[in-house]
């Protein structure tokens, strides 16, 4: 495997799979990231922009948009990704979904259709994921919650920092540790991959 681009929302789940792919010595020539074209921000969080461009740069990888709407996702989608390919010249794509076997079967498809290997560095049993949560913050990145539902978890956990005791906690309730069905989402402001200590906006 030789250029791999993987699809990033700037989360816990895809900046492990960078760092997991990193460590198997997988080359990530550059992020891919889905943005609606109404609001301008991100699919997966709702996140700014200039957010994911400033991981970006602090991961010195570049960072390339799909803009869609929820009509056309997958078509846009690969359109957008057979012109990556052929601009870093990939061999595969690379995504963060953990045990959900429809996100899979969509990303193995989507690969398949533009000659792609599909790859997924934190695939796990639904029972054992729990452990990718405790590798992630053992490995000493920081995170915040930036959504969540609220009928799933507690209003006031919004900007909680994912740490060992976010974990004692979440565990106690009756939802994915992970947040593998929308229970909450990260935002990743430091850690391991990144070149300095501290975001400057």
């Amino acid at each position: 495997m030789t250029n791999t681009v993987l699809s990033f929302s700037g989360g816990k789940d895809s900046m492990f799979a960078l760092h997991r792919m990193i460590e198997q010595g997988i080359t990530v020539v550059c992020l891919m990231t889905t943005v609606w074209n109404e609001s301008g921000e991100t699919v997966a969080h709702g996140e700014k922009l200039k957010r994911l461009e400033d991981q970006a740069a602090r991961l010195n990888i570049p960072i390339e948009w799909v803009v869609t709407d929820f009509e056309n996702y997958t078509t846009d989608y690969k359109r957008r990704l057979e012109e990556i390919k052929e601009t870093y010249q990939l061999d595969g794509i690379a995504f963060g979904d953990i045990y959900l076997e429809g996100h899979r079967k969509w990303g193995e498809e989507l690969a398949q259709s533009v000659n792609l290997e599909a790859i997924y560095p934190l695939w796990t049993k639904k029972e054992r994921s729990i452990d990718l949560l405790h590798d992630f913050v053992k490995t000493g990145y920081k995170s915040e919650i930036i959504k969540l539902d609220e009928e799933k978890l507690p209003k006031d956990w919004l900007g909680r920092e994912i740490d060992q005791h976010f974990i004692e906690d979440i565990v106690k309730l009756d939802v994915c540790p992970l947040g593998e069905s929308g229970e909450y989402h990260t935002y990743v402001y430091d850690g391991p991959l990144f070149q300095k200590n501290k975001f400057q906006s």
